[in-house]
């Protein structure tokens, strides 16, 4: 599989080493290799050959959200006055620590916020208060999630 126009190859080993990483990134190197039939040498190679190529672009702990009280995931589709609102409006939005993603799209709006809250309640007032009073926003759609039923990577 060729990446980019970068002439880099990933092999079976590759997928494997990946897929082991992705479905839990505390996996132990020697516990892959073992599994595998390589050494732990190898599988750092092989990693650090990935991430250089850009493949591989960090690991992370996932927050379960709930548990913290955040129970209302939304996402907003939100309107602007005019594209070159666009910078302006993502520079506030990344202000918002409950904004989890953002997105410049297609189609009605502009551009596309996923969001976590404590409940319908915090919702209300993040819109309120600090989205849509954002310069150049000139009005939302919100979305509320009831329940994610997917959540994965590309599978390889």
């Amino acid at each position: 599989m060729k990446i980019n126009s970068l002439e880099i190859e990933i092999d079976g080993i590759d997928k494997e080493i990946l897929r082991d990483l992705m479905e839990d990134a505390r996996k132990p190197i020697l516990q892959i290799a073992n599994k595998i039939g390589i050494s732990g040498a190898a599988i750092h190679q092989r990693l650090r050959k990935l991430e250089e190529a850009g493949v591989i672009s960090g690991s992370k702990f996932v927050i379960n959200n709930k548990v913290l009280g955040y129970k209302t995931m939304a996402f907003i589709g939100i309107y602007l006055e005019k594209a070159s609102s666009n910078s302006d409006a993502v520079r506030e939005l990344k202000k918002i620590p409950e904004v989890l993603e953002c997105h410049y799209t297609t189609g009605n709006w502009s551009i596309l916020v996923k969001i976590i809250c404590r409940d319908n309640e915090h919702l209300m007032q993040l819109l309120n208060k600090k989205i849509q009073p954002i310069e150049g926003v000139s009005r939302t759609e919100t979305f509320i999630s009831l329940e994610q039923q997917i959540e994965r990577q590309i599978q390889l």
